[in-house]
């Protein structure tokens, strides 16, 4: 994805937010980031590589300006080999303190949606968009995503998973290249915007749901089709 096409992408999804009652205009004055070194190990485009090489090319990344707070790299968890993978928007204060994805609350409300689907978290892989905790759980600016997209394609590609749930608003944007509301993406599969041969399933944050229990059959609506199609890809 070019810079302008996800420049515009954040600033859409940061939009509907904003029409949805969410506060999000402060983002908007925030700066770009800090331009870093380029580092010497990048993720190499259409290699076969593990999820081994993609992090050793991570490195201990200072590519945007989200590294100059975080305590800890939050890479990803699972199978590495998993047909099923969970992309969320970006570490919180939990994951930033013990480095693993999805471990406070909406994590575990995470967990318990993947055995309900009857699966094991330990089966399933789970990531973010970016690597590093905004600052005050802000969304990610576009540089900041920017800077992480190689190495999430770079996971997606070394897992070669069948689905992906899209857990919230600027995942799914990100992940399909679709800038419209939960509501019209949720429901049905799209692909992958650079890979057609994978499906994503937008749905809601776990921490959404936290917030809004009621959207929680919606939550499940999205995963028994996820699970149906993951039983007919077999």
């Amino acid at each position: 994805m070019d810079s302008n096409r996800l420049s515009f992408l954040v600033g859409e999804y940061l939009q509907l937010w904003a029409d949805h009652g969410v506060g999000c205009e402060h983002l908007r004055k925030l700066p770009i980031g800090v331009q870093a070194e380029p580092q010497a190990t990048d993720p190499r485009r259409g290699s076969e590589q593990t999820l081994s090489d993609v992090r050793q090319a991570l490195g201990n990344c200072m590519r945007c300006q989200l590294a100059q707070g975080r305590n800890k790299i939050v890479f990803g968890s699972g199978n590495e080999k998993a047909r099923l993978m969970f992309v969320g928007e970006g570490p919180g204060a939990n994951e930033d303190a013990q480095g693993l994805p999805f471990v406070g609350r909406a994590g575990n409300l995470l967990t318990k949606i993947i055995e309900a689907m009857g699966y094991q978290r330990e089966g399933v892989y789970i990531a973010n968009v970016v690597k590093c905790r905004p600052p005050q759980n802000r969304a990610p600016l576009p540089a900041e995503v920017e800077a992480c997209t190689p190495f999430l394609r770079a996971q997606i590609e070394a897992i070669r998973p069948r689905v992906i749930v899209a857990l919230g608003l600027p995942s799914s944007t990100f992940l399909t290249g679709k800038v419209v509301t939960m509501g019209q993406l949720r429901g049905r599969f799209h692909p992958l915007h650079w890979n057609t041969g994978v499906e994503v399933m937008p749905t809601y944050h776990p921490a959404y749901l936290l917030r809004n229990p009621s959207a929680k059959k919606y939550v499940w609506e999205d995963m028994k089709l996820v699970r149906a199609r993951l039983e007919t890809l077999q």
